[in-house]
């Protein structure tokens, strides 16, 4: 029988917890103070919790620690509120009731009810806790990545493998993607684990300091160089530099970083002494560099000395069902901090993420989902509330044809394309998420002309 631990924050005086309850496996763990829940919140983890609220409104520092509890606690767990009849008339207790609790009781305690309502808590605190069946996810000290689609899986296998050799990586993806977590996941299973990481963007560093960032300048080198400086390069020595938009790194850069990573050693600007460092380099880009090397733009030599490995990290679009993954993840992640009473999206909400097209990649999906905690005032997500334009640039069009077998025709197509796309061209689950056979898909795809690549 599992054990089904039971946080009473100042409940001894009003309930007690009958045996029934008892030998049914509820094991109650009374405290007094908020400090001793938070302790044991953090020490044990329980599901439900119960509350006297037969003071709040009363002190205004004791009404901040409750609620700074019940915020930090309430998205991994579901608390339950004993209140006294008289103060549900107080708008102050009825305001933390809706966001915060799971429910509440009036007092005195009817213990069938209570113990009802105890199960279903628990029940629901559970579901919430437990992560998708199959849900890949690779965590980071800065964050996760997560994915179930056939292209994320195939990311983190490559992941793995890139890790565990010491070589130069080039990392592509659009904007948003998640280059810079895949370079931090790649650092943290590497051999150079226990280095530092340092990350630098290329775009976002003026032309006419690139050259000290990187390479370091001494005292006097330059007016305004009052004292010597590591660069970053000398900064990740015996660990991982991070180089994102290298795309944008200027020409007569190229050449001073090409020269580094051949001979390993640098001189700082305005410096005579060469200095040997052991860097492992992992470079991102979002532009096509084999169409810069055409134009002129990016060293050939340089590119191929970088891209000893590379690994392209998918758009969201392209990755079907994790558009849904990762908005949950988002939305259990963020909702304690911004509007603890959120609790879901509404099927809509989700239709609509799942067809749009985020041409800002996973980065836009948070910032939408944020967005949307600040701004709900239910107890489910809206798609007003994603405030997401569902014919933005770069959306499926809309269906141009005149008839009907024409239209659907276009539809069956477009729903066949996601499907292959969303897949990794696999037809076996392609078919399967569209809920037809093999044999069905592979006429679709002869009457479409999608043959997989």
């Amino acid at each position: 029988m599992d054990v089904r631990e039971l946080i009473c924050l100042r409940t001894a005086g009003v309930w007690n917890m009958p045996e029934v309850a008892l030998a049914a496996g509820w094991l109650p763990c009374p405290v007094c103070t908020v400090n001793e829940a938070m302790e044991l919140y953090k020490r044990t983890h329980p599901l439900v919790g119960l509350i006297l609220l037969d003071k709040f409104g009363l002190d205004e520092k004791a009404d901040h620690d409750i609620e700074l509890l019940l915020a930090q606690t309430s998205s991994d767990m579901a608390w339950i509120g004993l209140v006294p009849p008289g103060m549900m008339t107080q708008s102050t207790v009825c305001d933390l009731l809706a966001k915060y609790l799971y429910d509440y009781h009036t007092l005195p305690v009817d213990d069938s009810r209570l113990l009802s309502s105890l199960g279903h808590a628990y029940g629901m605190a559970g579901l919430r806790s437990v992560p998708p069946l199959h849900c890949g996810m690779v965590a980071t000290g800065r964050g996760c990545m997560i994915g179930n689609s056939p292209s994320m899986r195939r990311v983190f296998h490559q992941l793995e493998k890139i890790a565990s050799i010491d070589s130069y990586v080039m990392l592509v993806g659009e904007s948003g993607t998640g280059k810079e977590l895949a370079a931090h996941i790649i650092f943290q299973r590497s051999c150079r684990r226990n280095g530092p990481f340092i990350a630098v963007n290329c775009g976002a560093i003026p032309a006419n300091l690139i050259q000290s960032e990187l390479f370091g300048h001494e005292k006097g080198s330059f007016t305004g160089a009052f004292r010597r400086r590591i660069g970053h390069i000398e900064e990740a020595n015996g660990g991982t530099l991070f180089l994102d938009e290298i795309g944008d790194l200027p020409l007569e850069l190229q050449v001073n970083l090409l020269r580094f990573l051949q001979e390993k050693k640098i001189t700082r600007v305005g410096g005579s002494e060469v200095i040997p460092v052991d860097v492992r380099v992992i470079s991102a880009t979002n532009r096509d560099l084999r169409e810069d090397i055409r134009t002129g733009r990016f060293r050939q030599d340089l590119f191929f000395r970088l891209c000893v490995l590379d690994l392209e990290l998918p758009p969201l679009r392209e990755r079907g069902e994790d558009v849904e993954l990762l908005a949950n993840h988002f939305l259990c992640s963020m909702r304690a901090g911004l509007n603890p009473l959120v609790r879901s999206f509404s099927p809509s909400a989700l239709h609509l993420m799942r067809s749009y097209h985020w041409p800002g990649n996973v980065r836009e999906l948070k910032n939408r989902v944020a967005r949307a905690l600040v701004m709900c005032e239910k107890r489910v997500i809206c798609p007003q509330d994603l405030e997401l334009d569902s014919e933005s640039p770069g959306s499926e069009p809309l269906i141009q044809s005149t008839t009907l077998a024409e239209a659907r025709a276009e539809v069956d197509k477009l729903v066949t394309q996601r499907a292959l796309q969303s897949n990794g061209n696999n037809v076996m689950a392609a078919a399967r998420q569209l809920g037809i056979s093999r044999v069905t898909l592979y006429r679709l795809m002869e009457k479409y002309k999608l043959l997989p690549s």
